[in-house]
């Protein structure tokens, strides 16, 4: 599942069809695409893993889900769930869900908890945390409404980054772990964003399907952890449990 930094990625890469209008819109998609056609994009955003193309009435999301990919200029051999088709290119969507929206982005999104937009808010972060001291930071970090792009390579490596275990409760976390946790979401992913674009991802993971901590030399663990149940990797020696 991409994860936010990706999104901004391919939100830089479409920017050429901002201001262009669809000749064709196709696909295996449900939903009525077709309203698409001869449509003028007004522009691209994001919005934590969301990634949306905006129409002056209207907005397309696409979510990636597990498997979605995409491709600019070109197709897979496989039938696109959504295929934008522009006269100096298109876009096509893969494996994804797409839905649209007819209400004003603002009224469906609280952009101030997209850990990479310019509107992120680490405070009101903080307050959404405070109203979930029972949850575990391996949750935590994966709730869009709190950490909007957040995904399970950031929840690992930030953890790992400010030392906590990934079975501590937020509310058992002292204030100076607290704002690590937060600062360190934000700081993580705009560093997944520069390696990301370096083609450099994986040689920069510390944690993330390694099995050896760089730190302690020894052995990491691998779990599948918390409501969300997702693969966690951690130091049971390094990586303090606040519980």
């Amino acid at each position: 599942m991409p994860e936010g930094p990706s999104i901004v990625i391919l939100k830089e890469l479409v920017q050429p069809f901002v201001n262009k209008k669809v000749v064709k819109a196709e696909g295996n998609s449900k939903t009525d695409i077709g309203r698409c056609t001869g449509k003028k994009v007004i522009a691209f955003k994001s919005w934590g893993k969301h990634f949306l193309i905006c129409f002056k009435g209207f907005t397309v999301r696409i979510h990636f889900m597990l498997f979605g990919t995409y491709r600019i200029n070109e197709r897979k051999e496989t039938n696109p769930r959504l295929a934008l088709v522009f006269t100096n290119g298109e876009l096509n969507f893969y494996a994804c869900s797409v839905k649209f929206i007819d209400e004003p982005l603002d009224e469906v999104y609280d952009w101030s908890a997209d850990v990479m937009s310019d509107r992120w808010d680490a405070k009101a972060a903080r307050q959404k945390l405070l109203l979930r001291l029972g949850m575990l930071v391996c949750d935590a970090l994966l709730a869009q409404d709190i950490f909007s792009g957040s995904g399970n390579i950031i929840k690992n490596e930030v953890l790992f980054r400010i030392k906590v275990h990934p079975g501590s409760k937020v509310g058992c976390l002292p204030e100076e772990k607290l704002d690590q946790l937060i600062a360190e979401c934000r700081n993580y992913s705009f560093d997944f964003l520069e390696w990301k674009k370096k083609y450099e991802l994986k040689k920069h993971w510390l944690a993330h399907t390694k099995t050896i901590c760089p730190r302690c030399d020894i052995p990491l663990r691998k779990a599948y952890m918390g409501k969300t149940n997702r693969r966690t990797f951690f130091c049971d020696n390094c990586q303090v449990l606040y519980d």
